[in-house]
């Protein structure tokens, strides 16, 4: 990038940080949910036209067949629409976006952008949690507003941990990452941490100023603009703590935002599709599981 490219960058993102980025997440909120037919069905066609949005893989194909806008943006695909690589050891992409970073936690540190850092322990809100992924394997996805928003589970899981993290709600685009020092530690998240074949295993659900609430299957709605109480629960013991199948449905973004993907060390490798500036869908092929974990995350203190 040239200083004239780094300027602008700066340009598009100064006037986040002056923005009330809740306040009117909570606003868009209440349009995204607004089922008057003029009113939804002009924001459906607005944002068809504007993103070019292809209904064809939708299970409802007819744009003006949702209740409301944010219906229409968290779509439901056709199961033939998004098939699961074959292969037994693969490890798939749990989200259509684009890979933004992909590697190797070194010192505890993930990749944001060229130059910029952030640590474990600040985006997961705990350092016992850092410690599982610490020199582990990292992806960071971001969906785009033309992309599918449901988040699927890249292997097999068992839910462990769930713990809501409220932030800023900063731009999560690339224009954002590059400039914003330690965005997604600062934006409002959720950390979902999974019992896999492949040890722990984190979903990181990053919000982002619209996202009007991130939702998970077993809880609902856990982040709303209005919410900006951090929470956790623990689901270690709990012989009803949710389980999914490689591929199944975990939650998803009312409106776009990123997604990071962790595991420990020595348990994946990526492959040529999950690098920087890839695009993906779900269901692809990121990477393989290398060897079946020798402890388990439900003992990890």
């Amino acid at each position: 990038m040239d200083r004239f490219d780094v300027i602008a960058d700066y340009l598009k993102t100064l006037l986040q940080y002056l923005l009330p980025h809740h306040p009117l997440s909570r606003l868009v909120g209440l349009v995204a949910r607004c089922r008057l037919p003029l009113v939804k069905n002009l924001l459906i066609d607005g944002f068809r036209h504007l993103y070019r949005i292809d209904m064809e893989p939708a299970e409802n194909p007819d744009p003006h067949g949702y209740p409301d806008f944010n219906s229409f943006f968290t779509r439901a695909l056709r199961p033939q629409a998004r098939p699961l690589a074959a292969a037994r050891e693969a490890i798939i992409s749990p989200v259509d976006g684009c890979i933004s970073q992909a590697g190797t936690c070194h010192d505890g540190r993930l990749l944001q952008a060229k130059g910029r850092y952030y640590t474990l322990t600040q985006l997961l809100g705990s350092s016992r949690r850092a410690a599982m992924f610490d020199g582990g394997s990292y992806a960071t996805i971001y969906l785009s507003p033309r992309d599918y928003h449901r988040i699927h589970m890249p292997l097999a899981g068992r839910l462990l941990e769930m713990t809501h993290i409220p932030g800023r709600l900063f731009s999560v685009s690339p224009s954002a990452t590059r400039v914003i020092p330690g965005l997604f530690a600062r934006n409002e998240r959720v950390v979902c941490l999974f019992e896999s074949a492949a040890g722990p295993m984190a979903l990181i659900l990053v919000g982002a100023i619209f996202v009007a609430s991130i939702e998970t299957r077993w809880a609902g709605v856990v982040t709303s603009p209005s919410n900006r109480a951090a929470s956790s629960k623990d689901y270690r013991g709990d012989p009803e703590a949710p389980r999914f199948e490689r591929g199944a449905e975990m939650g998803r973004f009312n409106m776009g935002s990123t997604v990071i993907l962790l595991f420990g060390p020595d348990r994946v490798a990526w492959g040529g599709r999950c690098r920087e500036g890839k695009r993906v869908q779900m269901g692809q092929q990121l990477g393989v599981l290398l060897r079946e974990p020798t402890t388990s995350a439900e003992n990890e203190e």
